[in-house]
């Protein structure tokens, strides 16, 4: 009994439990989802399609992990999405020439150009948040909404409003190649998650970060670089964001300045929430955003399984979420486990 509510008070139990409640509910009603099939040296099937659809999701939330538990919030990172993927593809562009008989694809500028200029404004756009936070003082809801509001209006400009497609090739592989079998974002998103976990417990940096979410100024009294550290947070949320911008518009191949990355900040909120990290900064937990994203693409996949409406899913999604955070709080669970155990009145009074 001991060793079963120890692991129902683990911050990773619900976020799991929940996941694997909706993968089963998922596979009731698409018994196919559970079916992986191995074809022209690749792995296919709905569990691979969920995991490569959620990457992009997976970056952006670990960013948004790293705000929130310094007690800030990034709303711009749709936005800077949005950016990352419209200068990746007016750079990249594409056409197919033929040179002696040889096809061959030909982009406007190099591509890893085109990636490095891409990556390098999103990490403007996080670094521009983190010193409005920081050093100018201003609420990081506030700092984020003016990016959040400019950056969209920004990668409309880059893109006159348009959808750009893109046509060369070699871009396709970061969101639709296949490495080992496996979708290739999928090694992106590990490889980031792994690394941040490395350098988080690792080091002193975690507990720097913990630190300036439980109390900023008793961090800084304490010699902890708080301002800097709050910072580089802000720059790498704003580079995951223009990394998953990237894999989003490699994956559909173009670049929509109007609805790419289109609520994602909410979503990306969502999954860190679900993955049991305090809104209000100090405790989080990296594993715990994954699961959170993956539950919230895996909630989308079973929403279009089930055939709900799309004009209702939105408020399915938000009870779904509703639930599951009622689930993940500690005094919600004891007032029920309160409510079911009371006795009876009628005992009461005897």
């Amino acid at each position: 009994m001991t060793t079963l509510r120890r692991w129902l008070d683990h911050p990773l139990c619900w976020p799991a439990l929940t996941l694997l409640l909706l993968l089963a509910l998922n596979a009731a009603f698409n018994p196919a989802l559970l079916k992986l099939q191995w074809r022209d040296g690749h792995l296919y099937g709905g569990l691979v399609d969920i995991l490569n659809r959620a990457a992009p999701l997976v970056l952006v939330a670990l960013g948004m992990t790293l705000v929130i538990a310094t007690r800030g919030i990034d709303i711009s990172v749709g936005a800077v999405v949005a950016i990352s993927a419209a200068i990746a593809a007016l750079m990249i562009g594409g056409q197919l020439v033929v040179e002696d008989g040889v096809p061959r694809h030909v982009s406007r500028f190099p591509m890893p150009l085109a990636l490095a200029a891409a990556l390098g404004v999103a990490l403007l756009c996080g670094l521009w948040n983190g010193l409005l936070v920081a050093r100018i003082g201003m609420q990081p809801i506030i700092a984020t909404l003016i990016l959040m509001v400019a950056g969209r209006g920004v990668a409309q400009l880059l893109t006159n409003g348009q959808i750009v497609t893109v046509y060369y090739a070699p871009y396709f592989f970061i969101g639709n190649g296949f490495l080992l079998g496996l979708p290739f974002a999928l090694f992106i998103a590990a490889a980031v998650w792994l690394a941040l976990h490395l350098l988080l417990s690792r080091t002193a940096l975690g507990l720097f970060v913990q630190a300036i979410g439980i109390n900023p100024a008793a961090a800084r009294v304490a010699g902890v670089r708080a301002g800097l550290i709050t910072v580089c947070v802000y720059a790498f949320c704003g580079l995951m964001a223009g990394l998953a911008g990237l894999l989003v518009s490699s994956n559909v191949k173009s670049a929509d300045g109007n609805n790419a990355g289109l609520l994602m900040e909410l979503d990306a909120i969502l999954a860190v929430a679900l993955g049991g990290t305090l809104l209000s900064g100090g405790r989080f937990t990296l594993a715990g955003s994954v699961l959170g994203a993956l539950i919230i693409q895996t909630l989308t996949s079973t929403i279009y399984s089930i055939g709900v409406p799309p004009e209702v899913n939105l408020v399915v999604k938000a009870a779904v979420v509703f639930v599951v955070m009622l689930l993940q709080s500690a005094d919600f669970r004891r007032w029920l486990r309160t409510a079911v155990m009371r006795p009876p009145l009628q005992e009461v009074a005897r």
